[in-house]
C-alpha cells in the first residue's frame, strides 16, 4: 500500500505468453498490492504463463471482446478487489513497469486522479522505435484534440495509465467503444468530469512480440479518435448529448 492506499496493476492481455514473464517481473511488489491478468480468448499460452508465474488473479474471456472490453473487465476487477489506485500495464513490454511508483506516489499523494505514461515527452517514442508514420498521426491527432478537447496533453494514445477509485467510479467506461477508441473516449470523459491530468516521460519499445496495431486499423482509430474530439467539442458547448458523458446509473 502507499498512504494506506490500495494498488492494483491491471494486465489487459492478448497473446502476451512471451512477454508477460518480463513485464511481471519488474512489477515493484513493495507497493503492489494485487495483480490481475485479463486474457482476451488468447490463441497461446497467456493463461498458462500467467498461472506459472505466481499470478492469482486470472479471468478468461471464452470470445474475444476487444481492447476496450478487456480493460471494463480489469476496471471491474480492480474495483471489486477494492483498490484506491489501478494502473493499466501492457504485458507486451512496451511499457516499463519501473514507472509504477512514479505514477502511483503522484496519486496517492492526492497531486492528481490520472496519470498517463507519455511517450512523447521527451525523446522516447522514436529513440524506442515508433514508426515514424505512427509518430507523425500522434502528433497531428493530439493537436486536433487539445484543439477540440480543450486540454494540454502531450499525447492521448498512450497505454500506459493510472486512475484513482474515484474517477473509475465517477465515469462511465461501460459506454465506450470495446476497440481501441476506448481509450480515447474514456480521456475524453475524465477531462469531461473536470479532472486534471498528470504525464510522466515513458520509454517505450517496439519490437516483434510487443502488440500493435495494422495501417488500416491505425486509420480506422484515427477516424475514430476525431469523432470522440468533435463529439466533446459538440457536447462541452451544449450542442451534444452522447451517453458517454452522462454518469453510472
Amino acid at each position: 500500500m502507499i498512504n494506506n492506499k490500495k494498488l492494483v496493476i491491471v494486465l489487459p492481455a492478448y497473446n502476451a505468453e512471451l512477454t508477460l514473464p518480463q513485464t511481471y517481473s519488474e512489477i515493484p511488489f513493495d507497493i503492489v498490492d494485487e495483480v490481475v491478468l485479463v486474457d482476451d480468448a488468447s490463441t497461446d499460452k497467456t493463461i498458462e504463463v500467467a498461472r506459472q508465474i505466481g499470478i492469482k488473479q486470472v479471468i478468461s474471456h471464452e470470445q474475444n471482446k476487444g481492447y476496450g472490453g478487456n480493460q471494463k473487465t480489469c476496471y471491474d476487477k480492480a474495483l471489486e478487489l477494492n483498490a484506491d489506485i489501478v494502473i493499466m500495464l501492457h504485458p507486451d513490454y512496451q511499457y516499463t513497469p519501473r514507472l509504477i511508483h512514479s505514477m502511483a506516489y503522484i496519486i496517492a499523494n492526492d497531486l492528481y486522479h490520472v496519470v498517463l505514461g507519455s511517450r512523447i515527452l521527451g525523446r522516447g517514442a522514436l529513440k524506442g522505435g515508433m514508426p515514424a508514420y505512427k509518430y507523425l498521426a500522434n502528433r497531428i491527432l493530439t493537436l486536433v484534440q487539445n484543439i477540440l478537447i480543450n486540454e494540454k496533453l502531450s499525447e492521448y494514445h498512450t497505454g500506459y495509465r493510472a486512475f484513482s477509485k474515484e474517477v473509475l467510479r465517477k465515469i462511465n467506461y461501460h459506454a465506450n467503444s470495446d476497440d481501441f477508441v476506448f481509450d480515447n473516449q474514456m480521456l475524453s470523459q475524465i477531462v469531461y468530469a473536470g479532472y486534471d491530468i498528470a504525464e510522466v516521460t515513458c520509454p517505450t519499445k517496439y519490437f516483434e512480440e510487443a502488440s500493435s496495431i495494422n495501417f488500416r486499423r491505425s486509420v480506422i482509430y484515427g477516424l475514430g479518435v476525431l469523432k470522440v474530439s468533435f463529439t466533446h467539442f459538440l457536447q462541452r458547448i451544449g450542442l451534444a448529448d452522447s451517453k458517454i458523458y452522462r454518469p453510472k446509473n
